[in-house]
Parts: C-alpha cells; structure tokens; sequence
C-alpha cells in the first residue's frame, strides 16, 4: 500500500511538471480571440495575433494593400482577374508584354509523343515567358511582398523602398511576356488578419498561423498539416493559412480530379500562356533557396544551371550561408517533396515550375556554432527580387523550353 501511494504521488507530481513544461512551453492560453474567415469560427490565442509595430511600408502582403497597390500603380501592365477562389476572392494577375497569338496542333502530351514540343506551343514558340507567383500558401508573405515590389520595379524602376533595380527592368525588356500573381490563395489569406507577426525566438506562432494548431496554441505541425485534406472545419482546430475555404492545399490538389477553382484557373492560364519558366514563391527555409521539382527528367539539367545562377548570385549577395561562389552545387538542392502544382503545371503546359522556399521575417534560426540568422525584412525583400532578377536572367540567356529541348521532327 506505501509503494501503491508513493507511486501515486510520484504520478502526481509527473503530470502536474509535464502540464507545467507543456503549458509553460506551448501556453495554453486563457486568452483567446475567436476569428471569423467566410462562414467558419476560429478560437486562437489572443498573443498569437500580435502584430509589430515597425512594419515597413514596402512590406504590402494582405488582399486589400495588394488590390488598391495594383489599381493605384499598375500602368505599363494590364490587370486582370485570372479566376475566383473557393471562398469568392478574386484573384488578380498581372501581365506585361505580348500574349501568345498562335496555337499548336497538338497537345503537350501529343508533342512530346512527336519528339518536337513545338507541335504544343505554336509558331510563336520561340516567345520567352516568365510566370511569378505567390501565397499558394496563404500566409506565406514573403513571396507576396516580393511581387508586389517586382511589379513596382517593372513599373517605376524602384521598389517601394525606392531602391532602383535597373538589372530587372532591363531583363524585363528581353522578355516577350511576364505574368505575375501576387495571392494564388485568397482565403488562406484572409483567414489569417496579420500584415507582420511580431518576431519571437522560435517557429511556434508562424507554423500555427501558417499550417495551423489547436485553441490552446499547439501547432498541428509540418508535414502533418498534410495528412488530412481536405480540412475537417467542423473540428476546433485552426487551419492557418494553408487551405483555402474549401480546405484543400492547393500546393497538393487533386489535379486530375476534382480541382479547384484556384488551380483550375492557373491551369487555364498556363494553357493560354505556355509559360517557359515559373517561380513559386514560398516560406520555409534558413536562407532562400530553390527546390528540386518533381519533373520531367529532361528538365534536370536545365533546373541545375537555373539553380547554380540563382544560388551564385545571392551568395554574391551574402544573402547565403557561405559567401563561397564556387561551392554553390545543384546536386545539393532540396527535394520538392515529390508530386505537387510545380509537377501539375509542368505536365500540363511543359513549363519548369520551381518552388522557391524563402526565410521569414517572424523568426530566426541558429547556426551549427550558435550563430543567431537574422533576416531583416529589407535582405529578404532583397532575396526575393535577386531571385526574380536570376531567373529572368536565365529565361532571357537559355531561351527558354524551345531552346531547352528542342526536339527533332520525324521525317
């Protein structure tokens, strides 16, 4: 009977440190704060939405900045709504140069069956286009904020900070078309009302607020945000701003299903386009970096030199972890996690779709030696439009998929 309540007590005190450690690490807040986002509530923890104060005024991110932005800016361009998302946004593009005129005899398919992709992309094959896009996951704002100032540097010769990238508007001009999409998912959002979280020592209230966790503040965490698509919304948990309102990641659709209205209308446009080249911006990396797309396997060697021209630059930057140009190594590059819209969208229109994984403005991470990574949100404005810059560079000096695989027709 002794040992009985001795090991009674012991499990007494077990729980109540493990309930100490557990709320004092993840806080189970009393204070919570119910969000509405189209016809679901959410309960998170009211310190989760806490926003800075010093928010530069280049840093343009939610639906409504990027909407009065465009119509107030956009003049050498043409705005248009490519599509509406599952919540009813819209979802506004943004296109430079001529559009292609002609249209293949055959499909993408068909083409490469023919051994000259040619046949897909029409007597104008030789056009060069250049697609940017951003916050296929919601909250993801780098991305968003760099295309808003690449739009502005396309149109001004300056970001919003005034800084001139004569690089940029230069490379621009080489190219026959350029399409940009600053918020691929509006109701991912919307759903999450913040314009800067406040910057905290560890990921917990950016990987809530991006892929989602539970009232109390515990992260659903990555990759396990993905285990269950679509989101159950009737369960209280908080999706973050990864699904759109029909809680599907539109990064993993279900693309030759029942697609949804976002990737429906980047496939529509990407038939219309045939785009060369497509940058697709995302949050999640120690320093910008580009990710090795599930593809066809004669793009390989062309993601390779894309990479390597990418990496180099911004190691010229320092906006690497080693200012070594010549370590730079494609081989090296992170996988994309297999089958996703960058996979979709190249077996749909032939287009090398690469995702591009930036670092955040909410946190920093350490190095090996205990070196604490700080990322302004000026170097990662700056890594975004390094990014955009290489890869126009790269479109404008390969020549894009034509040039890339060229194909010989059949006698």
């Amino acid at each position: 009977m002794h040992n009985y309540l001795l090991q009674k007590k012991r499990l007494t005190l077990a729980v109540v440190f493990v309930s100490v450690l557990f709320f004092g690490t993840f806080g189970l807040h009393a204070q919570t704060k119910t969000l509405r986002s189209g016809s679901h509530t959410f309960n998170i923890p009211e310190d989760y939405l806490q926003e800075r104060d010093d928010i530069p005024a280049f840093w343009v991110n939610t639906p409504d900045a990027v909407a009065e932005f465009l119509s107030r800016t956009v003049k050498k361009g043409q705005v248009e709504v490519i599509g509406t998302s599952a919540g009813g946004r819209p979802i506004p593009a943004v296109f430079y140069g001529n559009a292609r005129k002609g249209k293949g005899t055959s499909t993408f398919s068909g083409s490469l069956g023919f051994r000259d992709i040619r046949a897909y992309r029409g007597p104008d094959h030789e056009m060069t286009v250049y697609w940017g896009m951003a916050a296929v996951h919601g909250f993801e704002l780098e991305g968003i904020t760099g295309t808003v100032n690449l739009i502005s540097v396309l149109e001004t010769g300056k970001d919003l900070r005034g800084k001139a990238w004569t690089e940029i508007t230069e490379l621009a001009a080489k190219i026959d078309r350029l399409v940009i999409i600053p918020i691929v998912n509006p109701d991912g959002r919307a759903r999450v009302p913040l314009r800067m979280v406040l910057y905290r020592d560890n990921h917990t209230v950016l990987e809530y607020l991006n892929t989602g966790g539970n009232p109390d503040g515990t992260i659903t965490g990555w990759p396990q945000c993905k285990e269950y698509i679509p989101f159950d919304f009737s369960r209280p948990v908080f999706p973050g701003g990864y699904p759109n309102d029909a809680g599907i990641n539109i990064q993993h659709d279900d693309f030759f299903g029942n697609k949804q209205p976002e990737t429906q209308a980047l496939f529509d446009l990407a038939a219309k386009e045939r785009p060369d080249l497509i940058v697709n911006m995302h949050t999640g990396a120690v320093y910008l970096n580009l990710h090795r797309p599930f593809c066809e396997q004669v793009l390989s060697p062309v993601f390779d030199s894309l990479y390597r021209q990418v990496h180099r630059r911004l190691t010229m930057e320092n906006l690497q972890a080693s200012t070594d140009i010549e370590a730079v190594d494609p081989s090296k590059a992170l996988g994309s996690g297999g089958y996703n819209i960058d996979t979709a969208l190249n077996l749909h229109c032939g287009a090398l779709s690469v995702t591009v994984e930036s670092p955040s403005h909410a946190f920093s991470r350490k190095t090996s030696g205990g070196q604490l990574i700080e990322h302004t949100p000026e170097r990662l404005l700056d890594a975004q439009l390094f990014c955009h810059l290489e890869a126009m560079r790269f479109l404008t000096e390969t020549g894009g998929r034509s040039k890339w695989t060229p194909g010989v027709r059949p006698r």
